[in-house]
């Protein structure tokens, strides 16, 4: 029989507690993805630079071709 906890771990206590239960012999731990796959594409993309810069919305379509 399985259990299904979800854990917000922005906070601190949430983390230690995480890191107590992945201790735990019995327990198992999954991690989800936060959003779809093509969310986290974008935010990876973000991460590592590739975004475009614009100044204003006029200037972000002349960028992007439209």
């Amino acid at each position: 029989m399985a259990t299904i906890i979800k854990i917000d771990i922005r906070s601190k206590a949430a983390q230690a507690f995480l890191e107590f239960v992945k201790t735990l012999p019995f327990a198992e731990i999954e991690n989800s993805k936060r959003y779809n796959a093509e969310t986290e594409k974008v935010l990876k993309e973000v991460k590592e630079g590739k975004t475009i810069k614009a100044k204003n919305s006029k200037e972000l379509f002349k960028e992007l071709g439209i």
